[in-house]
């Protein structure tokens, strides 16, 4: 397994702990702050996943369908907590997932 797939394992892997500090009591006022960092990280090894795999000609099948299904993990679950504590209306987490499943879609069957 190379590099540029192992950074999108561990960007489906920070998932669960963006989610458990977004959404529970864990450090206290510090929780918040953690998720952010936690995100920025995570949009982090998108970016450098892809860079990895163009340079280095490391594109692979598993790339081309988790690193965009990753993407995909990461932004729905921040839409989907922000709706959950109230901090984002559901439409608009619907319309954007909903979006999100069309493109998803597209590309299946340009495929």
């Amino acid at each position: 397994m190379n590099t540029p797939n192992k950074l999108t394992i561990a960007r489906i892997i920070m998932i669960p702990f963006f989610v458990a500090f977004l959404m529970y009591d864990i450090t206290g006022s510090a929780d918040k702050w953690i998720a952010l960092a936690i995100f920025v990280i995570a949009s982090l090894t998108d970016t450098l996943d892809g860079y990895l795999a163009r340079k280095y000609h490391l594109v692979t099948n598993f790339g081309k369908f988790m690193d965009p299904l990753a993407d995909k993990l990461l932004v729905c679950s921040a839409l989907i907590c922000f709706t959950a504590t109230g901090q984002l209306a559901a439409w608009i987490t619907i319309i954007i997932i909903a979006r999100e499943f069309i493109i998803s879609g597209f590309r299946l069957i340009a495929a």
